[in-house]
């Protein structure tokens, strides 16, 4: 059986085009699992599984610790929030608590970007980057190219625009990497100020304008403005923002294709999108849902392999 080239999943950088498809293929396997009436698989019954949670989140950590339920992992929660954290305890402090009790694998997120490498290099478990500050969200990526692939039969060729807050987003650096080593052609669209400097030194290019970047696309993946990373105004007011940048359904009906929609959550409705675009046939968004719960099966299932195979 063939194997993933990391035993940790830190980022999209880190893996390769082989290790995404050989993700996406069990990740087949398991949504065929997770439609069934009995849910579960003894995958990973002798595994035990730490979330930790130094940030707030509510679809990645359900998605992941739903994912690690029909494994039959054992699972810890932790959430930084109640924790010694606030206390002044260390980072490896506090995992290597939580490793003393026997952990095989940490789902982690954190506000610092690179908190997951700084781990692997400190900690014998493996690691999977729940979202790191405005860095990496490697599984958003990996769940979001499966939709496209699922929804458009292939990613290779395929147009894709992210539009938004660039800037701030983990999700879009993450998508950029993985859309890049599947083969699809990359846009960013969003007010200037919301366009980090880099972006047309990694192979993307910027269209300002929402209309031609929609004409262009095949897909277009809309992200939120994150107004909680946010120390200063990046652009004037919020409808101005929706005015240029948002999508609603008469603006994607006057389209001379038809495009699809996705959107990483949590959905501002109404800012980036309108609630009819959302719940549109267009719209791949509840796929996506249910892609990542299979999609996070398939990663813990492929580190798990390599845990126990290290071990043998």
């Amino acid at each position: 059986m063939s194997e993933l080239s990391v035993n940790h999943l830190l980022g999209i950088k880190y893996i390769s085009e082989a290790d995404i498809e050989l993700i996406f293929e069990t990740a087949d396997h398991f949504k065929e699992v997770i439609n069934r009436s009995i849910k579960k698989v003894p995958s990973l019954r002798d595994i035990t599984i730490a979330n930790l949670f130094f940030e707030n989140s509510t679809r990645t950590r359900l998605s992941f610790e739903l994912a690690e339920k029909r494994l039959s992992a054992d699972v810890i929660n932790f959430s930084a929030a109640s924790s010694s954290l606030k206390k002044g305890e260390t980072l490896i402090d506090t995992v290597n608590n939580i490793l003393s009790m026997k952990v095989d694998m940490v789902v982690m997120r954190h506000p610092n970007p690179g908190a997951g490498v700084f781990l692997a290099k400190h900690i014998n478990a493996s690691i999977i980057n729940a979202g790191d500050g405005a860095h990496e969200h490697p599984t958003q990526a990996l769940l979001d190219c499966y939709s496209i692939r699922e929804r458009l039969g292939d990613v290779a060729g395929k147009k894709v625009v992210i539009v938004g807050d660039i800037l701030h987003s983990r999700v879009a650096l993450s998508n950029i990497f993985a859309l890049q080593k599947l083969g699809a052609e990359i846009k960013v669209c969003g007010p200037k100020t919301l366009l980090p400097k880099y972006i047309g030194e990694i192979g993307v290019g910027v269209e300002p304008d929402l209309r031609a970047a929609l004409e262009w696309c095949d897909v277009a993946n809309m992200l939120r403005v994150q107004n909680e990373r946010m120390d200063i105004s990046y652009f004037p007011t919020t409808r101005e923002y929706t005015q240029q940048f948002g999508v609603n359904k008469k603006l994607l009906d006057s389209l001379n294709k038809e495009i699809v929609v996705m959107h990483p959550g949590p959905i501002n409705r109404g800012v980036e999108i309108t609630s009819d675009v959302a719940d549109s046939k267009q719209s791949i968004i509840l796929d996506q849902v249910q892609n990542g719960v299979a999609i996070r099966m398939a990663v813990l299932y492929l580190l798990a392999s390599k845990i126990k195979h290290n071990e043998d």
